[in-house]
């Protein structure tokens, strides 16, 4: 009945009747490490997954690192509400510590399926994470993203609901059930073997089994228990010591696990940017944004003002930024339409006491958008009338204008043609936006700079090095 996920603990005798109320304020610190710890379990994960996927072995360095964040994660929930076994406090360190009342090991699998690990991980292990669910309930996340597992303690579920009760019985009474205690490690060493088995450590899969107790009896690893531990079955021999885990490798690991993950997010943005700049261009290389229907019971619907800033003389941020500015509009009124662009104090003076509703957000409340609304009378003289336009088009059907835009603070207007009431437009806004190609160009050329700085980092990190173990 042997398992290569051992998972065992000690409940410590004469444990504290009080100091459960403030473990999650003493837990803080390993919280915050776990958490990284956790980002870097994710990518090295992934990088062990190609490599089983081509050779049929999970890399031994990345192996162990991944079981060390497992351990630890295991101590500080048996010390906190996880178990609250034990008030002895978890070391900072992701190697087996025989003096710690709490011990996981997993044997190294020689080889793996490479198919399996194509799909053990979210499909095969569907079964299982329905019923840890119920253990963690509000902590558990592998069946829905397996990127965010995490069997650390519980948040909530029966794990969370059974450790408060014997927290309470200790409170009062000082000592804790042991009962209770089995069916706590029973349930926390079925979480255990399902995240090994969820992060590809093993093809074996984990038993429909709870084992109680403190020590396990399906254990398939020799582990060194506490003093009062009692004692294990018989097991294979553990593996050879391997190459330490001291602070700074794991700084280190952690550290080009974040450059993986920031230059992830890079590649997707330059490649993402990229395909926009390529693919959802108009005929005439704009960007433009879906067509919207703008109405208003007055004479007009125009834009709050917006500025647009140089920055400095010497510098031409609106063109640099969105090149030409291409807004097309179409009557949905029978008087045809006109539409342009003019600095808002102009505006202003045209529109003062005219009844007209100005854009809030264009996207609104359902896809459509929302208005304010100030009435009055109607406009002084036709919109196409006027020469303070610094660019405007005006007639039936689509009309179009270009704008090159310069600094200064600047409204847009569409109308009927004639200036008559009410308004119905339908608009679209674009521009060339020469600079999408060299953001997106940067982003690659980042992202594969941080990927290099990654590799590199991650092997110097996980490397066996000489004259050491392993």
């Amino acid at each position: 009945m042997s398992y290569p996920v051992r998972v065992d603990a000690t409940l410590q005798e004469g444990l504290s009747r009080w100091l459960w109320l403030v473990k999650w304020l003493l837990a803080i610190p390993h919280y915050v490490v776990l958490a990284l710890l956790w980002v870097a379990f994710v990518v090295l994960s992934l990088v062990a997954m190609v490599a089983i996927v081509f050779t049929g072995r999970y890399p031994r360095p990345l192996f162990d690192f991944n079981v060390g964040v497992l351990r630890w994660t295991w101590r500080v929930g048996f010390y906190a509400y996880g178990g609250l076994g034990t008030d002895q406090y978890p070391p900072f360190t992701l190697e087996e510590r025989a003096d710690y009342p709490a011990h996981l090991e997993i044997a190294y699998p020689e080889h793996l399926s490479r198919g399996l690990v194509l799909v053990k991980w979210w499909l095969l292990a569907i079964p299982h994470y329905l019923v840890i669910a119920i253990f963690l309930g509000g902590g558990f996340y592998a069946g829905s993203n397996r990127d965010r597992f995490d069997p650390g303690p519980a948040s909530g579920g029966l794990i969370g609901l059974l450790v408060l009760i014997a927290a309470v019985v200790l409170l009062f009474t000082g000592s804790y059930p042991r009962a209770v205690f089995d069916l706590v490690l029973g349930m926390n060493r079925w979480v255990l073997r399902v995240a090994a088995y969820a992060g590809l450590m093993t093809d074996e899969y984990p038993p429909f089994r709870l084992d109680m107790g403190g020590t396990d009896p399906a254990g398939g690893v020799l582990v060194m228990g506490g003093p009062a531990a009692p004692p294990a079955p018989p097991a294979p021999p553990a593996p050879p010591a391997r190459g330490t885990w001291g602070a700074g490798r794991v700084v280190a690991v952690v550290a080009g696990a974040l450059l993986a993950l920031t230059s992830m997010g890079l590649l997707a943005g330059g490649g993402a940017l990229r395909l926009m700049d390529s693919s959802l261009r108009d005929a005439d290389g704009y960007l433009m944004s879906s067509t919207t229907t703008y109405e208003s019971p007055g004479y007009a619907v125009q834009t709050e003002s917006f500025v647009l800033d140089n920055g400095s003389a010497r510098l031409d941020l609106p063109q640099r930024w969105l090149g030409t500015v291409k807004v097309t509009a179409d009557a949905q009124t029978p008087n045809g339409v006109f539409v342009g662009v003019a600095p808002t104090g102009d505006v202003r003076d045209y529109l003062r006491g005219v009844a007209r509703s100005t854009v809030v957000d264009p996207f609104g409340d359902g896809d459509r958008p929302t208005y304010t609304f100030v009435d009055g009378g109607s406009p002084r003289a036709a919109p196409s009338d006027e020469t303070f336009w610094t660019e405007s088009a005006s007639g039936p059907g689509r009309q179009t204008i270009l704008w090159e835009p310069e600094s200064g603070d600047w409204t847009l207007v569409v109308m009927n043609g004639e200036g008559t009431t009410p308004v119905a437009v339908d608009v679209a806004v674009g521009a060339t936006v020469p600079i999408l190609d060299d953001v997106a160009l940067g982003l690659l050329i980042g992202g594969l700079t941080l990927a290099v700085g990654s590799a590199v980092l991650l092997f110097l990190a996980l490397r066996r090095r000489s004259g050491a173990p392993g």
